[in-house]
């Protein structure tokens, strides 16, 4: 079995809901996150033999695997094969998995995991949209074997289950605001950000042949606990979950150069990190969201570490109650997790989230001089996806 290491990661910076992404192609998007991966790489991109990307509504703009109209899009080489994978909201961390166990197992040395989602063009659940006429996803003998919940309710089943009240949601939302906004007055996002051209807005809402550079991630709101206990539920009209404590719908596109050790010495390339293990995990599709916890025991059995072993810890914020559940059933330290902030105040694109996540992951352990790294999500359905990264420069 091939070592498999990793040469780079970048992000798109991430753009609210009908912000400054909202006018970019999500092919254009991905194209640019690419690209610019491949150029601070300095690979010649034909040695790249497929390229694994995540995309959660995979209609319209986002259909006809736009992983490969993004490559393409992008001027790279039409020799590079491409796939899009749906894990829902794992699907790039899915990808990135799915890219290394393609070089772990010697069917190519060279790979690039990625992924899109612009929601501002592509609303969630577009592609299952009762407008389509082309029926629900979800069959009738489905209904006889699981009960059928959002993941709003699985979001507040959990913070029943794990004791989570109003008030601990809204400190960790204030804290991921507070973390990111640390965080970007710092600079420590720089080393991952490819800028992105995007056309401007007129008046009356449309792009026009105008354009401007967009460096920084959107999402962040200045607000205090106080304002947050002033917000709704969003679920249950005494729930825990507020707008201020779920993840925001954004858009963004992120890319992992991934190879072999041996592929990555032969090119004179220093690895940043390498993967040490990766798994993708099946729980209750009532509860949904508790992906993380299985997974994350999944990785510590499979490699022998202990929770204590790892320094970062990059969990997604799909709901406050999320990681808050994960954290108290795993005793994980919530200082080392999502130190930058995670999608609360960052934002979520979808399918574009996994690798972001892995991408915050390995800069932040080289900002800070640590060595493990280990990143989760949950996953509509009931899945959760998991890699543990250790750095190596």
């Amino acid at each position: 079995m091939a070592e498999v290491v990793i040469v780079d990661a970048v992000r798109t910076p991430i753009g609210k809901r009908n912000g400054s992404l909202s006018t970019v192609h999500p092919a254009d998007l991905l194209g640019v996150a690419l690209k610019g991966l491949i150029s601070r790489s300095q690979i010649d991109p034909v040695l790249v033999e497929q390229v694994v990307g995540g995309c959660v509504s995979q209609v319209g703009e986002q259909s006809f695997n736009i992983t490969r109209t993004a490559w393409l899009s992008a001027g790279l080489p039409q020799s590079t094969a491409a796939t899009t994978v749906d894990t829902q909201c794992g699907s790039s961390q899915q990808a990135t998995n799915f890219a290394t166990a393609l070089i772990s197992a010697g069917v190519v040395d060279v790979a690039v995991a990625c992924g899109v989602e612009s929601m501002s063009r592509i609303p969630i659940g577009s592609n299952s949209s009762k407008k389509l006429s082309l029926g629900v996803p979800i069959p009738k003998s489905y209904f006889s074997q699981v009960e059928f919940t959002s993941q709003f309710e699985g979001a507040e089943r959990i913070a029943d289950k794990w004791g989570v009240t109003r008030s601990d949601c809204d400190e960790f939302g204030f804290n991921s605001q507070k973390r990111a906004a640390v965080a970007w007055s710092e600079g420590r996002f720089e080393t991952q950000i490819i800028p992105v051209d995007a056309p401007i807005r007129d008046s009356d809402g449309n792009p026009t042949s105008e354009s401007s550079v967009f460096r920084t991630d959107e999402g962040l709101r200045e607000t205090t606990i106080e304002k947050l206990s002033t917000l709704k539920p969003v679920a249950r009209e005494n729930g825990v979950h507020t707008a201020g404590t779920s993840s925001q719908i954004s858009d963004g596109a992120a890319a992992v150069l991934i190879m072999s050790a041996d592929k990555a010495a032969a090119l004179g390339l220093k690895p940043i990190a390498r993967i040490v293990d990766t798994c993708l995990v099946g729980v209750d599709p009532v509860l949904m969201l508790t992906g993380p916890i299985d997974a994350t025991r999944r990785l510590l059995d499979r490699t022998g570490l202990s929770i204590d072993n790892i320094d970062l810890f990059e969990i997604n914020e799909a709901f406050a109650s999320v990681v808050l559940a994960w954290s108290r059933e795993l005793n994980a330290d919530l200082d080392r997790t999502n130190p930058n902030g995670g999608a609360i105040a960052l934002g979520h694109p979808l399918g574009a989230t996994g690798a972001f996540l892995l991408t915050k992951a390995i800069h932040e352990l080289q900002r800070t001089d640590t060595n493990t790294a280990l990143v989760s999500m949950c996953c509509g359905g009931g899945l959760g996806t998991g890699t543990i990264i250790e750095r190596l420069n």
